[in-house]
This record gives C-alpha cells, structure tokens and sequence, in this order.
C-alpha cells in the first residue's frame, strides 16, 4: 500500500443531504465528491454499504454482500424512464431533514422500488442477466433469503418452515416455482445499486479520490450468509450459535458489547483454505479502493460470549485463524489495500498479527489523553497508520471535551495548547492532521465542530439516534472547502 501522505473525510452514504429521507448514490453524493475534490481530500471513508438490518445497523446485515436498497437513488431511475416523479416525489420518507427515520423508510420506499421493478421486469436487458450470472454465488441465495423471509412475515429464518428452513433444493426449487417475480425483485434492487455504485465510484476515481469502504468481521445472526452457509458458523443441531460475538468491557461500555452475532468454525474456513473469507475480501477489493475491516483484532483472539448472556461481562478469549488467514488471501490475491481496525483490548498477539500482515492500524486521539506516553498520542503515531480524531463509534469533538474527566480535559489542553481563540475542535485537528500518520481521517461532523447531535454511533444501545445523522446542503459551503483544503495544505497532505 502506497503510504503517500494524505487526508480523508467520514461520511457514510445514509448521512447525505439527498432528497426523500436519506442519503443516495445519487445527485448528493457526486456533489459530496466534488466538495472532497475542492477540499483537496483524497480519501472519502464510508460506513457498510449493505443492506440494513437489526438495530439499523450497518454492521448488523441480513446479508454480507448485498448493497443497501435505501441507497438507489430515485432519481436516477426517472431518469432510466423506471419511475414517474409522481410516484415518489410526495411520499412521506421522513420528514426531518436532519435525520434518517428508518421505519418510515421501510414502510414506504420497497413500494416506491416494486413500481420500478414492474416497468423494468417488462424486458430483462442482457446486463441484468449477465450481473446477475457474475454475482450468482451470493446473489441468488439473497435473493431467495428476501422471498423466503417475506413470505414467512418477516419472521427469522429459524422460524421458517423446515424444510426451506435447512435450504432443501426441493425447498428452493418451490420458492421459484410460486415466487419467481419476488426473487427477481430483490435481485433486481441489487442490480440498480451496483449500477449506481459503480457510476459513482468511477467519478471519485476521476476525481482524484478514492473510496474507504467499510466490511464487518461478523455476520447477522438472521441472515442469508448463515442461512444458506450453516457450515461456516459454529451453530448447535437447532443452528443457534453456540456462542456468539462481543467484546468484554472498555472504553465504550462498562459492560462489555454483546453484539450477538454467530461466531465462525475456523476449523471448516481452515479445511477449505479459507475460500469464503477469499470470495469475500476479493469481492470488497473490486468495489472499494481501500478495505477497513472492523474489528480485525478477533482474527488473533476472539471474544466468545455464552449464548443466551444479556451482558458480555462472562466471555472466554479464543484463538482465531491469525496469519494462516492472510497468507491464504495473499497467496489467493496479492497485496490487499487493507487497513485494520485494531482498536480495544489489544494483546501483545493482535500487535504481532498485525506487523505480520503488513496492514496499517487505526489510532484515535480521543483515546490519548487519560494519562501516559500513550499509543494514541499523536507524537507516538507510526507513520503506517490511520489517524482519526474519533470513528463512527466516538462521539464529536465537542462533546468529547464537554462531558471528558477534568484530567483528561487538562491534559488534552495542555499538549494540544488550546486557546480560547483557536478552540478544542480546532486544536484537535490541528494535532491529528500534524501528525506522521500517512493517512488522517476526519469526521465530517467534526469538520462541521458539532456537538453531541452530530454522534454517529454509540455502542452498545439500540435505537434512539444510532445512525440517524444527517447533513444538510449548506453544511458542505465553499468556506468549509476552503479552510479544509488550506489546513490540508499546510500539514503537507493535500
């Protein structure tokens, strides 16, 4: 990987100023482009792109490939001649501007995609057959997933009949028979984003910016991966995972995160030279420039909760496939334009694995100041690493200096030397720009110095604003370009 010094933006799809209740791969995101281009950024870092699912949450999907629906942009397919503007311009997607309402967006935009779907299904064009031959070996099971789930009402799939339950080919093969339209629908939503997404991508690309993408180490319990793939998760005979995901308690929650989510059987992955995670990480790299995997640390030790807990206090650490994974996918595709989320409780094993991988860790200067000759301080940042004023899992900024102990408070003031003048946002950004890391990534709420109502993410809670943030289109004003390229500029990274 190229260590070229450079700067970048968070900003996840969702979160942009588009039309009709939430962020598109449409006319708002080019303009998002256009905005990094001015700001001289060079990376534009997004959350998962897949398909939303429990919580809304971009790392709880009912599928580990599947694009997010809510994304196509309904414009662009006026424009194709698939929708009359009639059609969706006065749907109710939400009426704030300022956040994303996720259940009005369930109730009213698969309508709005199924009026599409009618005019497209009237002549399937060659480039839908062909997507849909190329991407067959998680298309078709997703799309299968959505029918079946559909017509049990929605209920997980361990509560569907048995026999579409345990994926029987006299199962699926009915599905088909009586749904054929239905599973053609949800393929078709994903052959409209990987249009869109394709396009898009391309314009970055030709813009000077490449795209940061974002893939989740685990997959949802209740989803397409585990339902047709049973043998790649340590699941009982009932298929419950035996144990399930988390991590123990830290920085984010005193209690630990119980994510939930089934664990892998390494011993089948290591049996098959681990051909998913190839398929997978391979499929990641042709639609993203760069490839963060969260929570890479469980590839050296993972954190095995028993299942059935409702805290992650009781967990066990267990040994995960470590380098014989990566030398695997090295062997399988080269060098992989990865960067690792090394973030947490890290032993002396997760710093080996990760020096062994040669992939660049993430560091976040709100982690710096509790006390020490810490990693996190910007002074100790190495030059391979990613340098963030805080992930979609901190809060902003502003409301980290607000509602942070007086020590840590006094010892952010003192390194960073914040002024009444220049203030604590500033400050921050100053020191993390001016730090060795090649590559420093901002949150765009931070460029936009909000408070807590800018918050992404806060872990270890359900519902309430998780992944609601939106911007609004004056926010991205050519004065915010301007002072962005020009701090760019001065720290060498433009």
């Amino acid at each position: 990987m190229e260590l070229k010094r450079q700067s970048g933006i968070l900003m996840p799809v969702a979160s942009l100023p588009a039309k009709y209740g939430i962020g598109t791969l449409g006319k708002s995101a080019y303009d998002f482009v256009d905005f990094l281009k001015k700001a001289k950024q060079s990376v534009w870092q997004i959350l998962p792109l897949v398909q939303t699912g429990f919580g809304d949450s971009p790392y709880q999907s009912c599928s580990a490939f599947a694009g997010n629906p809510y994304f196509i942009d309904l414009d662009i397919l006026e424009k194709d001649g698939l929708l009359k503007k009639s059609e969706y311009a006065h749907v109710d997607f939400g009426k704030n501007e300022n956040e994303v309402d996720y259940e009005k967006l369930h109730d009213a935009r698969y309508g709005v995609l199924r009026l599409a779907f009618e005019r497209f299904a009237k002549w399937f064009p060659d480039g839908y057959y062909r997507f849909c031959f190329e991407q067959g070996w998680w298309l078709e099971d997703y799309a299968l997933y959505m029918t079946a789930k559909g017509i049990s009402g929605d209920k997980c799939y361990l509560d569907w009949d048995a026999d579409i339950r345990a994926h029987r080919r006299e199962a699926i093969d009915k599905i088909y028979a009586e749904h054929e339209k239905e599973v053609h629908f949800w393929k078709f939503c994903q052959y409209q984003f990987s249009l869109q997404w394709t396009a898009l991508k391309a314009y970055a690309n030709e813009n000077g910016i490449k795209i940061m993408g974002d893939i989740p180490i685990y997959v949802a319990s209740d989803s397409a991966d585990v339902w047709a793939g049973s043998e790649l998760f340590s699941l009982d005979e009932n298929g419950l995972p035996r144990e399930v995901a988390g991590c123990p308690p830290d920085y984010f929650a005193p209690d630990g995160q119980l994510w939930g989510n089934p664990l892998y059987d390494w011993p089948h992955h290591a049996a098959t030279k681990y051909e998913w995670w190839i398929k997978r990480i391979r499929y990641a790299t042709s639609i993203y420039d760069i490839v963060r995997i969260d929570h890479f640390r469980a590839f050296d030790t993972y954190y095995a909760i028993p299942s059935g807990d409702t805290t992650a206090k009781n967990g066990k650490w267990c040994n995960g496939p470590r380098m014989e994974l990566f030398d695997a996918v090295h062997a399988a595709l080269g060098e992989v334009p990865v960067v690792a989320e090394d973030l947490g409780d890290i032993f002396d094993s997760v710093r080996d694995l990760l020096k062994a991988s040669d992939f660049p860790g993430m560091k976040v200067t709100q982690f710096a100041f509790d006390g020490g000759d810490n990693e996190y301080l910007p002074h100790n940042f190495p030059v391979k690493c990613v340098a963030y004023t805080g992930t979609h899992d901190n809060t902003t900024i502003a409301d980290w200096y607000k509602t942070a102990p007086a020590k840590t408070r006094k010892n952010a003031k003192e390194y960073l030397g914040i002024s009444s003048e220049e203030g604590v946002v500033r400050a921050m950004l100053r020191g993390v720009m001016s730090s060795t890391a090649y590559l420093c990534i901002v949150a765009m709420p931070d460029w936009l110095g909000l408070g807590a109502n800018g918050r992404i993410n806060t872990p270890s809670t359900l519902g309430g604003k998780n992944w609601v943030w939106r911007a609004t289109k004056p926010d991205f004003s050519p004065a915010l370009a301007k002072r962005i390229a020009h701090e760019t500029e001065l720290y060498g990274r433009a």
